[in-house]
């Protein structure tokens, strides 16, 4: 957890402008130097800088677990230096959590997360597939994203439903991976989190209270770093060749037709109650890992459809967000 005894105070709505929503010149220097300590509770993000050193500052929140009646602080701190950005937080949202929507098979417990994102991350000659084993991003209040179900169809299994599926325990290799956001619900709020067990907090989509999802009129901001250091934006970006602001669609379309039959299949028609119900057909604006470049920026994409946020790493992703 993160020491706010020694962190040294400022005047909040100052702060949060200059650091959190609009930015600041720390970029331009090797290392963050003054801890400044920002309330972010329910906060709106703004802040459109690819650079995680432009958001070295600690971040702290009063929240609540709401149908437990429980309340969290918040802790994150972001401290940059000349090639990269330190991140450390206790995985605690800054908004309420665990609300009407959501059936948490354990309680949320604060973590502690240590991780580095480059302030340089390059393209890489081949993407990396998301994985179990690997954290994909973590958001701008402290909250990994972690998109991949643990879920499958696994009909032997003594826990399966009358599909044949389980929501937990399938292991990083699996053909049929249940969608966290398909027909089978995995108990989330309403900002698509839910728990682990042992309590850890994250996200399987997009993070909706980050940033204003119903404001088409704005370009989004980043609303945090994936493991390969490329920032992720909300849903909006300005378009280079006309000038207008336009919502960046995914390039994945759902398979036609019926999966295979056999024992080894669930059958049926594809209808995205797993992720490989997707193939990637280049539909939308975005590339298969849903990123793209913008005005010289790399960056991925919240996206209304599959695959939500990330559909594989551009980059390679920093070992500090191995399991």
């Amino acid at each position: 957890m993160l020491n706010s005894a020694k962190l040294t105070r400022v005047s909040v709505g100052l702060v949060a402008s200059v650091l959190f929503l609009t930015g600041c010149s720390s970029a331009s220097s090797t290392s963050s130097s003054a801890v400044i300590d920002v309330d972010t509770t329910n906060i709106i993000l703004t802040n459109t800088s690819g650079d995680c050193a432009d958001y070295s500052a600690s971040y702290q929140a009063k929240v609540k677990d709401l149908k437990r009646d429980v309340s969290f602080n918040s802790e994150l701190r972001v401290s940059n230096e000349a090639d990269s950005c330190s991140i450390n937080a206790n995985d605690i949202p800054n908004y309420d959590f665990n609300d009407d929507t959501a059936d948490f098979h354990d309680d949320v417990s604060a973590q502690t997360i240590a991780l580095t994102v480059s302030r340089n991350p390059k393209v890489a000659g081949n993407s990396t597939a998301l994985s179990l084993l690997t954290y994909n991003a973590v958001m701008l209040n402290g909250v990994v994203l972690d998109q991949l179900a643990n879920g499958c169809y696994k009909p032997d299994d003594s826990m399966a439903d009358a599909n044949g599926n389980i929501a937990n325990g399938c292991g990083p290799f699996v053909d049929w991976r249940l969608d966290p956001l398909g027909p089978v619900k995995f108990g989330t709020d309403s900002h698509n989190g839910h728990t682990q067990p042992g309590g850890f907090y994250h996200y399987h989509a997009s993070p909706n209270a980050l940033f204003d999802k119903d404001d088409a009129s704005k370009v989004s901001p980043v609303i945090g770093f994936a493991a390969d250091g490329f920032p992720i934006y909300g849903p909006n970006y300005l378009d280079p060749a006309s000038g207008k602001i336009l919502q960046a669609t995914s390039g994945y379309s759902l398979k036609s037709g019926s999966r295979p039959t056999g024992s080894s299949s669930p059958g049926g028609s594809y209808d995205g109650t797993y992720i490989q119900d997707y193939e990637f057909t280049g539909v939308g604006s975005l590339d298969e890992c849903n990123g793209m470049k913008v005005h010289g920026q790399y960056g991925y994409y919240v996206t209304s459809s599959y695959p939500y946020v990330m559909g594989c790493f551009t980059g390679k992703p920093n070992l500090s967000f191995s399991k």
